[in-house]
């Protein structure tokens, strides 16, 4: 009998940490697109942040399916994002094209992370709508990610003007249905 009881204790300890766990998976494919970036493995990196997409993707499923929500996961959820689709995707831009540019490339590409916390941060203090204030960091992530395959076929002042927009709506006013 205590046996029993130890392992439904153990069992339902594991499951209330899913959701968190695979926000961790998220966190780290993200830190590791970084690492591989900065040593030149840009496709490597591309991948790993699609593949953290996919995390981000479930965590929230599995965590409202288990009713397992909460603040933490909720904080540790934006911590990842930041990292996975704020810092990994401009890195990604930074080192296939945007460091040509100098100073103007470097300034906008922090100045995406800096938007895509000032975006984080304003969803984590407003009550759940139905609806996101601005462009999600997740999409923007995702598009500048892209974007990085297009590298060899437009013009490369192209990715500054592409980096400014996706800040730009990051932090902008305009309502986007959740699905």
């Amino acid at each position: 009998m205590f046996l029993l009881n130890v392992l439904d204790q153990t069992i339902k300890k594991l499951k209330s940490q899913t959701a968190n766990v695979i926000t961790l998976l998220n966190l780290s494919l993200g830190g590791f697109a970084i690492v591989f970036g900065l040593h030149g493995n840009l496709r490597l990196s591309l991948l790993l942040i699609f593949i953290a997409a996919l995390a981000d993707r479930f965590d929230g499923m599995i965590a409202r399916k288990f009713n397992i929500e909460s603040e933490l996961g909720k904080q540790l959820d934006s911590m990842s994002d930041i990292i996975s689709f704020g810092v990994a995707p401009a890195l990604l831009l930074y080192q296939g094209i945007l460091n040509e540019f100098g100073g103007p490339g470097s300034f906008f590409t922090v100045f995406y992370i800096g938007c895509g916390a000032f975006r984080l941060a304003r969803f984590n203090i407003t009550e759940s709508n139905g609806y996101f204030t601005g462009l999600p960091i997740t999409a923007a992530g995702c598009l500048a990610t892209l974007s990085f395959l297009a590298i060899p076929y437009v013009p490369s002042q192209t990715f500054l003007f592409i980096i400014i927009i996706l800040s730009f709506l990051m932090v902008s006013s305009f309502k986007l249905k959740k699905v």
